[in-house]
């Protein structure tokens, strides 16, 4: 049944716009055939680089084991694939961080501008679409993959300026994609109910009446799906006007230097809430693909709830044998992983709707960077690390490549996810060789 069809049903039972986002997914309401097997894809980014004698597995296989970074991932190693040796081969104008942040996904050089980094040429935005949104693009073409909002952009602590270094997601070139990092934002492009957050009503009272008026016509899975979405949104709400309190008497981000970002003490919280609502947005299939992104390149937010005063690009620049930044990077480092298993852990809880196993077998999670290593500024040897199921990838191991351009990778992610047709990505001569071998 086409959306708007599913609209002028639920209209015709005396239901709501309102309701539609709890209830549009529901096969047994709306009279549609059950949905055949999801495949989606998550990419998480964190900026500045990683250490990589704390990152790299030392055996190549499956016979290997996580280092001190990766530790946080031990439950999902048999579904996780690191991948060394993978290199973002795009030159061009900009400087590393430009090229690393705004060429992370698209694979394509930057455009002509007059932005002006550390080092090289000044440089604009992108000049290619980015992956993520190619294969929205691809899924929504097809009226069995088509969602409502095709993909989501998530943010964590993303600043309030827009540069190549804060932007890795393209609807085309020359066109950024702003990542939303505000879950009070996100719940209303979400459901398109929410209030002011200073006087916050929660969404499920404008719609209950509605929800107990076709709760008897659901089957007893539809019916679950919909007692499962409903809780979890009411936990959000919750969480939400906890966290607002706590920023409200804690450390709101003052006025300074912008080229600094003082990071909430609340982040953690904020971090959380994202990621319970970008899994439930694919839970009910408003999405198959999405990203979050942490901060931004060149970032200098300050984790003062991992004891860390120091702005993180700075402290990535200091020599490997400065003792003290070496061991704030390792709290930095081991907190992303953290956030990373942590969706992994939520996607492994939740039920694949209408489906077998869990919704972590049917989709792909990818983390990334825009370095390999921040006090070189290397674009060689990015971190990738892959978990999940839904990619046909052959998980648990760790493989070496040598120097395979990252656009290499994201054709086979592609086609993992149904887009065979699409033979090269970005820059064509970066593409020889074909689709990483990852089966």
């Amino acid at each position: 049944m086409k959306p708007f069809q599913r609209r002028q049903f639920l209209r015709d039972l005396g239901i709501s716009a309102a309701a539609f986002p709890f209830l549009s997914g529901l096969s047994s309401l709306t009279g549609a055939p059950a949905p055949q097997r999801r495949q989606r894809l998550i990419i998480m980014f964190s900026p500045n680089g990683t250490l990589p004698n704390e990152f790299w597995p030392d055996r190549e296989g499956a016979d290997f084991a996580f280092k001190s970074i990766l530790k946080p991932l031990e439950a999902f190693k048999k579904q996780t694939l690191v991948l060394h040796g993978i290199n973002n081969l795009v030159r061009g104008d900009g400087d590393s961080h430009m090229r690393g942040m705004s060429c992370l996904l698209t694979g394509d050089e930057l455009m002509k501008g007059n932005i002006m980094g550390g080092g090289g040429n000044p440089a604009g935005w992108a000049s290619n679409i980015s992956i993520d949104q190619e294969i929205k693009n691809f899924l929504q073409s097809r009226p069995e993959t088509r969602t409502r909002f095709g993909s989501l952009e998530f943010g964590v602590a993303v600043p309030e300026r827009a540069d190549p270094w804060t932007r890795m997601s393209y609807a085309g070139g020359n066109q950024p994609i702003a990542p939303i990092d505000d879950p009070h934002q996100i719940l209303k492009k979400l459901y398109g109910q929410m209030k002011d957050k200073d006087s916050l009503v929660s969404i499920l009272d404008d719609v209950r009446d509605d929800l107990k008026r076709v709760s008897s016509k659901l089957s007893s899975r539809d019916k679950a799906l919909l007692d499962q979405h409903v809780t979890l949104v009411r936990s959000l709400e919750q969480d939400l006007a906890d966290a607002d309190k706590q920023s409200s008497l804690t450390h709101p981000v003052p006025k300074v230097d912008p080229s600094i970002e003082l990071v909430n003490d609340n982040t953690p919280e904020i971090s959380r809430i994202q990621i319970d609502l970008l899994v439930n947005a694919l839970a009910n299939d408003m999405a198959r693909v999405a990203t979050l992104q942490y901060m931004r390149s060149v970032g200098m937010a300050q984790m003062r709830w991992l004891g860390i005063e120091e702005g993180h690009h700075s402290l990535s620049h200091d020599p490997d044998d400065n003792k003290s930044s070496y061991e704030k990077l390792m709290k930095i480092n081991v907190w992303f992983a953290g956030e990373f298993a942590h969706l992994a852990k939520r996607l492994s809880e939740t039920p694949e709707p209408n489906g077998e196993g869990t919704m972590l077998d049917h989709t792909l999670l990818v983390w990334t960077n825009e370095l390999g290593k921040g006090n070189s500024h290397t674009l060689d040897d990015i971190p990738y690390v892959l978990v999940g199921g839904g990619a046909g990838f052959k998980m648990g191991r760790n493989l070496k490549f040598e120097k395979a351009a990252h656009n290499r990778l994201w054709l086979s992610v592609a086609h993992a996810m149904g887009h065979r047709e699409l033979k090269t990505f970005g820059k064509s001569e970066l593409c020889e060789g074909g689709a990483l071998a990852l089966t």
